[in-house]
């Protein structure tokens, strides 16, 4: 993409449009019932590990690590199958395909996640999340470090970022500063670990849930937010009143 636009809308992945904690739930549970308590233990020992080094789920490095680490146990092995094979349809958020429609009417909506480079377009292809933002797919080891590529890729005069974690938030708006409107998803365990509530200023908005933007003025977001407004609902257009049910 080379032309520039008003907006474009980036959509991080895991725990914003996706409740990836199921995910790691249902695969801890199908390693303890394949492999064992202790090989299970094991593996996600080496998986939070790295996923407090890189701030997001590396189920690919874990493997490896583990791979390293007990070069004689191949029972899992089948981590691969059970990721390659995995309905992450199954595991949207509700309304998450609709919130891709709807702003889609205002601008470009793009997927911007860090992750693997073989399991996380493997999840964004079978979640269908691929096909509703036409792939338009951005994965990086550390997202926030790689702003101007994502600039040059989808040049717009204004962004909205949502995203599950603060730090990510954070990093872009010190980059960007008004140039990006930072939508803060309370959604996952980033997302309501005190701590890091504690260390990172509020993004421009909050939401609890992904499908909470099905009620916001989505012009409203296209633009910086007033100061102290990180909190407060824009209001709803009455298009938007006359085509939803406001919970």
């Amino acid at each position: 993409m080379t032309s520039r636009h008003e907006v474009v809308f980036l959509f991080d992945v895991d725990n914003t449009l996706l409740d990836n904690d199921r995910v790691i739930e249902d695969l801890r549970r199908y390693l303890t019932s394949e492999v064992g308590a202790g090989s299970a233990d094991r593996y996600f020992a080496i998986f939070e590990q790295l996923r407090e080094e890189l701030g997001h789920a590396d189920y690919l490095g874990a493997l490896q690590r583990y791979r390293v680490a007990y070069p004689r146990d191949h029972g899992l092995l089948c981590v691969s199958a059970f990721l390659v094979d995995y309905p992450f349809a199954t595991r949207l958020f509700p309304n998450s395909l609709d919130v891709l429609e709807r702003l889609a009417a205002f601008g470009p909506t793009v997927l911007l996640t860090d992750g693997d480079v073989v399991f996380q377009p493997r999840k964004i292809e079978r979640s269908g999340l691929g096909a509703a933002v036409e792939h338009r797919i951005l994965v990086y080891i550390h997202k926030e470090r790689e702003l101007d590529d994502v600039a040059q890729r989808f040049p717009a005069e204004h962004y909205v970022l949502m995203d599950d974690k603060l730090r990510i938030l954070a990093a872009v708006k010190q980059a960007w500063g008004p140039r990006v409107t930072a939508v803060f998803v309370r959604q996952g365990h980033y997302a309501h670990d005190p701590d890091t509530l504690a260390s990172y200023p509020p993004a421009d908005l909050t939401i609890d849930r992904i499908g909470d933007l099905l009620d916001y003025d989505i012009p409203t977001l296209t633009r910086p937010l007033r100061a102290g407004s990180s909190t407060a609902r824009a209001k709803v257009s009455q298009h938007d009143q006359s085509n939803q049910t406001t919970p």
